[in-house]
């Protein structure tokens, strides 16, 4: 028990590190889907596409490397010659990223058909994120969940003040012929959007700068070969988590009538957002245990404490999404400012429940992690994409993003009945099924019921249900609700 207390409190400090900085980023979905700042809603379809490319290119541009560190790090007697390999690795591979997607950005313009005065914003912020990713592991590695946490919020806070700033104050401030109006250009609310982020990038990596001054630069070659063999399947199992996640935008553009398709990624992107409570869950409690998985591989019978992570994940996931849907129609208001986006809201239990499954993926994910077969990991992702494609060229031509959404839950729920599968062969762990079905069973069947049928927005019978399934956990979970509070 003391070692989930320590993963709790991990995962609660992770958590505000996650969580506060994609609340307040949630403020600038509010902030870009005001009418008075993007024009349209197909300009935020632009900018929900170039995004989607970031998400794609972090993960090469990472190559499974934090992973590899975590596995090395807590692995090697020599933590300074794993900290110096990752390092010169990272710094190198991002280096000639920098220089070769500088030098052909014109032809990735006529490739992506954005254009290149984005790309170049897009390159620059791509270079700076990469070369903060190994002092942030370091800070996990090395548990100091506050130093990390406090630079992911100024991230976050940077890169929203500037958006209000540059967004809804500099056009006032410029017309009373100060030094604003040098600053200031027509038309230019894209741009601002990722000057804002290239800024915040910044600061991050001048605020990391003295990791890399206290870093013994030493490289081992025969260390390097050995996280780099870890670290592949991780990069190819990145890359098709990237499709999973964020492919769909662009296949919409590309498959999809000129006329509308930056529309309908604008009105899908937006209420994707309303996931985000389930994915920032899951994204806090991964930060938690991934490193909680690898120091506790050697301790006797791991397998018990990996049993009960994945049955908290799955009682405090049941209730996020139940929550969610009963109050979605609350929440549009509040977090997406123009109606008009509102037509899409048809997907939101869809990506939540997809959204459920795949946090529970990463946490099955520990018996390939742990027992270094990480090609499995590549396995059951690339599937996962491959699905995820296949799909959405069956789906999109007939359905538009209600396709995309559907082909989204089914590849999640796919990898995750494989991870089990394959992790009941190579290695056990007792999970308690019938809860985890009964819990996940449950909160999905009454979010589906409630969403579609009659009943939406009737917050009487929504309340009612959640008190119901809020009793059904308790019930089924006092015990050891009565010894963490004791504790």
């Amino acid at each position: 028990m003391s070692g989930l207390k320590s993963l709790f409190k991990q995962t609660f400090i992770y958590g505000l590190a996650t969580v506060l900085p994609r609340m307040l980023s949630f403020l600038l979905v509010r902030l870009h889907t005001d009418e008075s700042v993007l024009k349209s809603v197909a300009d935020y379809g632009d900018v929900s596409l170039i995004f989607s490319y970031f998400v794609l290119f972090n993960v090469i541009l990472a190559y499974g490397m934090e992973t590899a560190f975590f596995r090395f790090f807590n692995k090697e007697e020599d933590k300074a010659k794993v900290v110096g390999t990752s390092s010169i690795s990272l710094i190198v591979s991002s280096l000639g990223f920098f220089a070769l997607a500088l030098f052909f950005q014109d032809s990735i313009a006529n490739v992506t058909d954005i254009k290149p005065e984005y790309i170049n914003l897009v390159i620059w912020i791509l270079f700076l994120d990469a070369l903060v990713i190994i002092p942030f592991a370091w800070l996990r590695a090395r548990a100091k969940p506050i130093k990390y946490a406090v630079i992911k919020i100024l991230n976050v806070v940077i890169n929203l003040g500037l958006n209000l700033f540059l967004l809804l104050w500099l056009k006032d401030l410029a017309q009373d012929g100060t030094v604003f109006s040098f600053i200031y250009k027509p038309n230019y609310e894209i741009n601002y959007i990722f000057i804002a982020n290239l800024v915040a990038s910044a600061v991050t990596l001048l605020l990391m700068l003295p990791f890399y001054l206290r870093v013994k630069y030493t490289f081992n070659t025969i260390l390097w070969k050995s996280m780099m063999r870890y670290a592949f399947p991780v990069l190819i199992a990145g890359v098709a988590f990237s499709i999973n996640e964020t492919f769909d935008r662009i296949l919409l553009d590309k498959l999809l009538p000129e006329s509308i398709a930056k529309k309908d990624i604008g009105m899908y992107s937006a209420c994707y957002k309303l996931a985000l409570f389930m994915t920032l869950f899951a994204t806090a409690y991964r930060l938690g245990i991934e490193p909680f998985f690898f120091s506790h591989a050697k301790t006797t019978n791991p397998q018990k404490n990996y049993a009960r992570v994945l049955e908290f994940f799955v009682v405090f996931g049941s209730v996020i999404l139940l929550t969610v849907v009963v109050f979605a129609d609350v929440l549009k208001v509040i977090f997406i400012g123009d109606e008009a986006y509102w037509k899409a809201m048809w997907i939101v239990p869809i990506i939540l429940i997809a959204n459920f499954c795949l946090g529970i993926y990463h946490n099955l994910s520990v018996w390939y992690k742990i027992t270094d077969r990480t090609k499995f990991g590549a396995y059951i992702s690339v599937f996962g994409a491959l699905l995820t494609l296949a799909l959405n060229f069956w789906l999109i031509p007939v359905m538009s993003y209600k396709g995309s959404a559907i082909a989204t839950l089914t590849a999640y729920a796919a990898m995750m009945f494989l991870s089990f599968y394959f992790g009941r062969k190579y290695y056990p762990i007792p999970y308690n099924l019938k809860k985890i079905m009964l819990y996940l069973t449950v909160s999905s069947g009454l979010s589906i019921f409630m969403f579609y049928s009659r009943f939406r927005g009737n917050y009487t019978m929504g309340i009612a249900l959640l008190i119901v399934f809020l009793g059904i956990v308790y019930f089924s979970e006092r015990n050891t609700i009565k010894q963490l509070l004791k504790r």
